[in-house]
């Protein structure tokens, strides 16, 4: 192999070892920001607006447990308790590892934790403890709401 076909050879290896770190940094930027932008819905009240950009951003990836958690929300503003639930265990199984920085908490009907993403960056609370905490809220509100009819 001549010296130039080596250096080519050497861009290739280098680029296709870059590429995708880069892609998925410009992946999570998007996610964040259709993240964020679905939760400055929420915090408008705009629901239906907010449930459109996070069904949106699970046609792209339908295991991102932050959007299931957010969805999950509005669920509960709709009193619908049995898919809120589904969709918070759904985000449960695929919370392992990930870790989030929550800049803002709202509370949705005194039940569920709605999460703003931090863009760039990661954070150092356990997703998986926030989702089981929305859980037993909802499963509590449930049973609360049932029995008081």
């Amino acid at each position: 192999m001549n010296l130039k076909a080596r250096r080519l050879v050497v861009i290739l290896v280098a680029l296709s070892l870059v590429t995708p770190g880069m892609l998925w940094a410009q992946d999570r930027d998007e996610v964040a920001k259709m993240m964020n932008a679905g939760f400055d819905l929420l915090q408008k009240g705009n629901y239906r607006e907010a449930q459109q950009v996070y069904e949106e951003l699970l046609k792209k990836d339908p295991t991102q447990p932050l959007a299931l958690n957010n969805l999950a929300a509005i669920m509960v503003k709709q009193g619908k308790y049995d898919r809120a639930l589904g969709y918070l265990k759904q985000a449960l199984s695929h919370a392992k590892g990930h870790r989030v920085t929550l800049n803002r908490v709202c509370d949705v009907e005194g039940v569920c934790a709605v999460c703003r993403m931090s863009e760039g960056q990661f954070g150092s609370e356990d997703l998986a403890a926030i989702l089981k905490s929305n859980i037993l809220m909802v499963q509590m509100a449930k049973s609360s709401r049932s029995g008081a009819k």
